[in-house]
């Protein structure tokens, strides 16, 4: 059967106006259209978590959409969409996706400027001291039994070996080592009785703090090593958006009406 000369040009012109629609189309599955910027949308989530933008990638991505369309197709065909399980896990992951989008929304229109992580950064190492303290500890629950370490140190007994009595899962078998530290990284009675010390003293009185009592070693002292902003600055960045986040979510919770 040939063609009208009307007809072909008619068959003509519905193919070109059908041509910008596919190209917006990665794959069609039993007459569904996958669009491009599905693919688009998965693509870019990846490539945020670090995964290059591909050919490869874009294929895979192609072939797991495929493959869901055609399973959520036969899940229509067989009314499992109906099911009230399926229905309240649907509405979580609808809560969730929206939730979610609102944060994203937020965290673009609230961003973290370079001078608010530089405040931060100045907030750190002012807290964090100029000196960092290498000490050990030995943590006891009662202050006789911190007493009687003292003695037995007096006597000559190595820290290293006392320190197996601690109560510090942390550090008791590493002879009481606490590694290096500002003394911010303390209780307040521990880091005062800390600073005090000089290099091989430890405390004479025993310091008690809300974990127990404490005999303290003083092994080292260094100045603070502390990076460039510019090294850690998108890591203070992101810190202070969930920070912010966090306190938006905060302040909804707290204006909602939950009864």
């Amino acid at each position: 059967m040939r063609l009208k000369p009307s007809s072909l040009a008619f068959a003509a012109a519905l193919a070109l106006a059908a041509g910008p629609a596919l190209a917006q189309n990665v794959a069609t599955v039993n007459g569904v259209a996958i669009p491009k910027a599905r693919v688009d949308a998965i693509v870019k989530a990846q490539a945020a978590q670090g995964q290059p933008d591909s050919e490869q990638l874009r294929a895979a991505v192609r072939e797991r959409l495929i493959e869901l369309e055609v399973l959520a197709q036969e899940a229509n065909r067989k009314g499992v969409a109906k099911n009230p399980d399926f229905q309240q896990q649907l509405e979580l992951q609808r809560q969730q996706a929206l939730a979610n989008a609102l944060v994203q929304d937020y965290i673009k229109a609230n961003p973290v400027d370079d001078a608010v992580a530089k405040a931060e950064y100045d907030k750190i190492r002012a807290q964090a001291g100029d000196k960092e303290y290498k000490a050990r500890h030995i943590l006891v629950d009662k202050e006789d039994d911190a007493k009687d370490i003292v003695a037995k140190l007096k006597a000559g007994q190595k820290f290293e070996d006392l320190a197996k009595v601690s109560k510090d899962p942390g550090s008791k078998d590493r002879g009481g080592d606490l590694d290096w530290n500002s003394p911010a990284a303390y209780v307040k009675p521990f880091s005062d009785a800390l600073v005090k010390l000089q290099k091989g003293q430890y405390t004479m009185v025993p310091v008690q703090t809300q974990f127990g009592w404490h005999v303290i070693l003083l092994e080292d002292v260094r100045p603070t090593k502390f990076p460039p902003f510019d090294d850690v600055k998108n890591e203070l960045k992101q810190r202070i958006a969930q920070q912010n986040v966090a306190k938006y979510v905060a302040d909804l919770r707290a204006k909602a009406k939950v009864q």
